[in-house]
């Protein structure tokens, strides 16, 4: 079958991955799951693996081929396996975990001590199929396409993650902050706008996101390349600032914005990442707000983005790409030339 497969970590985008000819998976254990690929979404993270930002954090057995945001249709299954059977629509949890483990028994699925990660430290989903297991597929609602929904697999359930926790302090009247409306944020603006009552302040540099964000339920819009950002959301919440702010950016330009726009006791939640914290720890006493860090939600928690998928309240808008346009697709995500979520199609 066909595979996009990293060899070395490099800079340039355009020769990043690959493509090769390997092997298909074959069920190996009883259950283990084998999903034909309909759609895997490009994420950021990639761009970040092909680059080695991840070889210091977890083990990467090279060549490997990529992509962690799958969704396809079952071809065949190991015996002990009875949540799905051939032929089943699925979208698949980027990670398999072992169940047993402390973090396993007590919920936190995404703090297992035995996972794997496709796309990230075993073989992926930008390839004619992925090996996956019971513990990581979750039947797709009737009459929802998976190259349509492959993305919420880690942009959705990490954006509904950090959101499911920023609602928790959020009540009616308060200012949500989300920086950047791209793959992920628009994303998390619709959860926003579906769980919570707050007023909703966009941020970003395009004006196509910033018109997205409108339509997707945001009662401000701003740019950050023309307007004083902390002065606006001052003005929009009458001098208390933000009770939560969500980035969808971790730059440096935007984690340095917590200080001035979070109000008395917020969260400054940081999704994406790239960039550094340099505040003094002044700053964090005076307005005791706190930085939050956020990773890929739990298995249950795409059960409830799938839920919130069916009765229509949150949306993906992606662009569908043949597996052999995977260098192309990750350059013009480094340039900011995609919208919403880049979805390939094998």
């Amino acid at each position: 079958m066909r595979a996009a497969r990293l060899h070395e970590y490099t800079d340039d985008m355009s020769g990043g991955l690959s493509i090769d000819e390997v092997d298909a998976p074959q069920v190996a254990t009883s259950h283990d799951v084998i999903v034909e690929v309909e759609g895997a979404g490009w994420c950021q993270t990639d761009n970040h693996i092909i680059e080695g930002m991840w070889e210091p954090y977890v083990p990467q057995p090279l060549p490997m081929t990529l992509g962690h945001e799958n969704a396809g249709t079952v071809v065949d299954t190991g015996e002990a396996v009875d949540i799905v059977s051939a032929g089943d629509q699925v979208i698949c949890h980027p990670v398999q975990t072992c169940g047993t483990c402390r973090p396993c028994r007590q919920g936190e699925t995404m703090y297992c001590e035995n996972d794997t990660f496709n796309g990230l430290t075993t073989d992926g989903g930008f390839a004619d199929q992925l090996l996956t297991s019971d513990r990581s597929v979750i039947p797709l609602p009737d009459g929802v396409d998976p190259a349509d929904i492959a993305p919420h697999a880690d942009a959705g359930i990490t954006a509904y993650h950090a959101t499911k926790k920023a609602v928790d302090g959020l009540v009616p009247g308060d200012a949500a902050v989300v920086v950047g409306v791209g793959g992920l944020g628009h994303i998390g603006l619709q959860c926003l706008d579906a769980m919570s009552a707050a007023d909703i302040v966009a941020v970003d540099i395009k004006q196509s996101a910033r018109d997205l964000a409108s339509d997707l339920g945001a009662q401000y819009t701003l740019d950050p390349e023309s307007e004083d950002i902390p002065g606006e959301v001052e003005d929009i919440t009458d001098g208390v600032g933000a009770t939560q702010v969500l980035d969808f950016v971790g730059a440096d330009e935007t984690t340095a914005l917590a200080p001035d726009i979070c109000g008395a006791g917020g969260d400054y939640h940081i999704i994406g990442y790239g960039g550094h914290i340099h505040e003094p720890a002044q700053a964090l006493v005076n307005g005791e707000f706190a930085y939050q860090g956020n990773i890929v939600g739990q298995y249950t928690e795409l059960q409830e983005l799938m839920a919130l998928v069916e009765r229509g309240e949150v949306d993906l808008h992606t662009t569908r790409h043949d597996l052999d346009e995977v260098n192309e697709v990750a350059e013009k995500l480094e340039h900011r030339e995609i919208d919403g979520r880049a979805v390939i199609t094998p």
